[in-house]
């Protein structure tokens, strides 16, 4: 679970087997790097949750922006909530496709 790093850089989120990010070095990276950074901190977070769509959920999330994300590290309940509305847009999306392929389906079978 992320924390602050009381012992090691203030103001740090820490996930376990990452490098302390910082203010400094999101700070210091490219629009790109910084949202590299973020992901490899959620994408490990996000895995515990939902191993199967942990890539696809840490790419929509990717898209918010990079205050509201390291709020998402801080704050094990707002990314928990962020993952499952995420959920609800795939299988919505999943619904809508489904009823398209069934639509065009009997469409073609009526021709």
């Amino acid at each position: 679970m992320p924390s602050s790093n009381p012992g090691g850089f203030p103001n740090s989120i820490v996930v376990a087997g990452q490098e302390p990010l910082t203010p400094a070095a999101l700070a210091n990276a490219t629009p790109q790097e910084q949202k590299q950074m973020l992901g490899e901190r959620l994408f490990p977070l996000i895995q515990q949750m939902q191993p199967e769509l942990a890539g696809k959920i840490t790419g929509m999330l990717l898209e918010i922006d990079n205050t509201e994300l390291l709020h998402m590290l801080e704050s094990r309940e707002s990314l928990k909530a962020k993952v499952e509305e995420a959920i609800a847009v795939l299988q919505a999306h999943q619904a809508k496709q489904l009823y398209a392929a069934k639509q065009a389906a009997t469409n073609s079978a009526a021709s």
